[in-house]
């Protein structure tokens, strides 16, 4: 039987392994396409693939489990579950992987992309342009259709004229500029607050007005300190929460 071929990953050797293990396999377990088999290679095998130790692996897919994501039935393998829900709390423990996991596995609508003047209240990181390339997208449930999260990513052109608008479909912004620009980034800064509803949020999250959202602001840099995308998020305040795990060394 085909096993599910996961992406690879450069682990953080300052971050835990088992936990980047466990972001980028779902990561690749909610990019996969409908055709990809459901099930997982063994855990020799995943172990070997992701240059950890059995043990490691065996605590990573733990994760995976206890969200819903696989199940893992003795002598018969592990699979993932083709109907779990997708909907899980956002958690950042300072990985690209991490970032990437989290905007995963919700169906995207692609609503308008193309070049605007640089926003005002952006301005202090474009100091070199005039104009950037604004992808509007939503995100929603997949199983229930109802919307979770509006984003907003501002990219520098030159950088737009090599993403397809079509892989903002199936993936986030994060990867599409890693994996398929191939833009050397070096780290994402992250800004959450709380905010109240304006018309226009309120229409596409359908929530009533002025009700609660969670405004997410993400920045990121490539290794010369450049930022390469301003993402600014509004998610819907019953849906999501934030857990941020500091790390101490």
């Amino acid at each position: 039987m085909t096993s599910f071929a996961p992406d690879s990953i450069v682990l953080n050797r300052k971050l835990p392994l088992w936990y980047q293990v466990s972001q980028s396999l779902r990561a690749s377990i909610l990019g996969r396409s409908p055709e990809d088999p459901l099930r997982l290679p063994t855990e020799e095998r995943l172990a070997e693939h992701y240059g950890v130790s059995v043990l490691t692996m065996r605590q990573a897919l733990k994760e995976l489990e206890d969200e819903g994501l696989i199940s893992r039935h003795r002598r018969r393998g592990t699979f993932i579950e083709p109907d779990a829900r997708r909907g899980a709390p956002v958690r950042l423990l300072g990985s690209v992987d991490a970032i990437v996991a989290q905007q995963s596995g919700m169906t995207t609508e692609l609503l308008d992309h193309g070049r605007v003047p640089v926003p005002a209240a952006l301005a202090e990181y474009f100091p070199d342009l005039t104009e950037v390339a604004a992808y509007h997208r939503l995100r929603s449930d997949e199983k229930t259709g109802e919307p979770t999260n509006h984003a907003v990513n501002h990219i520098r052109p030159d950088l737009a004229e090599r993403i397809d608008p079509e892989d903002l479909v199936r993936w986030p912004m994060t990867k599409v500029l890693r994996d398929v620009v191939k833009a050397d980034i070096s780290r994402i800064t992250d800004t959450v607050g709380a905010r109240l509803a304006d018309p226009e949020t309120a229409r596409l999250l359908e929530v009533p007005l002025l009700s609660p959202i969670l405004h997410y602001t993400g920045v990121t840099y490539d290794t010369e300190g450049r930022v390469l995308d301003v993402a600014v998020i509004h998610y819907r305040g019953d849906r999501f929460s934030f857990t941020v795990t500091l790390d101490a060394t």
